[in-house]
């Protein structure tokens, strides 16, 4: 299992790929001035430059002198190539204008152009219908953590390592639109049909058949110290106390945000409500070390640190699989392992879990 660690401006531009994909931040809308943003994320002005200027050449954002840097119309457009359909055809141009300089043709260069697409689709075409193995090469894993996920990680180790990279339910989904990951651990809710995925996979995949496996329901809550010392008992209580959030894009802070607006609470006046983790073990650990007093985490994290617990909702953790992998060796090996009953009793031996739906699968013609 692998998470490697992430260059600064890369992780900057994929919070706001995210908050771009999830409809946060719609086309017209302006990001945080340079300045701003690298106050926020306490780096030098230069790293937000270069994380704007990575969006930009995909598309999705446009700077204008004066006008500061918003999203693009259509920036996640299907009929848009790469989300950068606009920054493509830049490129192409500037590669034409490059050959130009440098006494070609316009007919040559198109000619290069035309070469190097045909050596580029043979490539392709030679990879293309090559499915992860059940044995060998690892299966690409790229969402939310889960604890049920590391029992299947470990279950599967033997007969099919997974390289996992827990990067929030909304960078799994995106790691699969541009083909970064097989698989994605999602449980992202929507605040239209109070549903879990579906919204956002069709969002986010569109045309593409995919499979929702369930790994389990769980249990969202507030971690706390033992015996809760403070009385916390819901999210009116969190404005007073110290706390710790999930990072952007996760579906745990996708709830707790809207779940805030809802209730007319203004996350400035949580403290620590900008520092966020990665994994709700680490969360849990926070609280632990008295690091905060409260985080927002799943009961089965909890549990294992000896910590309180305030339950605060029930939600489904999907694993989303691109039909293209569930119909492989590896998917189907993934879905036997769930659907096994040493699996589900795994699973509920954790605690916070209800494995009842475990197992079962929706295909989505996203």
């Amino acid at each position: 299992m692998e998470d490697r660690p992430t260059p600064l401006y890369q992780e900057l531009a994929e919070t706001f790929r995210r908050r771009i994909a999830s409809g946060e931040l719609a086309a017209g809308d302006r990001l945080p001035p340079v300045r701003t943003a690298a106050a926020e994320w306490k780096c030098d002005p230069g790293t937000v430059a270069r994380a704007y200027a990575l969006l930009a050449g995909e598309g999705l954002v446009l700077g204008r002198r004066g006008g500061g840097t918003r999203v693009m119309p259509g920036a996640m457009d299907p009929a848009r190539p790469g989300w950068g359909w606009a920054a493509l055809v830049d490129r192409a141009e500037a590669f034409l204008l490059e050959a130009a300089a440098s006494g070609h043709s316009t007919e040559q260069a198109e000619s290069a152009l035309a070469v190097a697409a045909a050596r580029w689709d043979d490539v392709r075409r030679s990879r293309v219908s090559q499915p992860p193995s059940p044995r060998g090469a690892a299966l690409r894993f790229a969402g939310s953590h889960d604890l049920a996920l590391e029992v299947l990680i470990r279950t599967a180790s033997e007969t099919l390592p997974i390289e996992a990279r827990f990067v929030g339910s909304l960078g799994g989904l995106m790691a699969l639109a541009r083909d970064e990951a097989d698989v994605a651990g999602s449980h992202l809710w929507d605040e239209t049909t109070g549903d879990y995925n579906i919204a956002f996979v069709r969002r986010l995949l569109p045309g593409r058949p995919v499979v929702l496996l369930t790994l389990a329901h769980r249990t969202l809550g507030l971690i706390v110290a033992p015996g809760n010392p403070l009385g916390i008992s819901g999210l009116a209580d969190l404005p007073g106390v110290r706390f710790v959030n999930r990072q952007r894009g996760s579906g745990t802070r996708v709830w707790l945000d809207a779940h805030l607006r809802d209730a007319g609470i203004d996350s400035s006046r949580i403290e620590g409500y900008d520092r966020e983790e990665r994994t709700h073990i680490a969360i849990a650990r926070a609280v632990e070390r008295g690091h905060a007093d409260a985080g927002l985490g799943i009961g089965a994290a909890a549990a294992a640190s000896g910590l309180g617990f305030v339950p605060l909702t029930r939600e489904r953790y999907d694993l989303v699989f691109p039909a293209a992998t569930w119909e492989t060796g590896a998917g189907r090996a993934i879905a036997a392992l769930v659907r096994s009953g040493a699996f589900g009793a795994a699973v509920e031996g954790l605690g916070g879990y209800d494995p009842s739906e475990t197992g079962t699968d929706r295909l989505i013609q996203a």
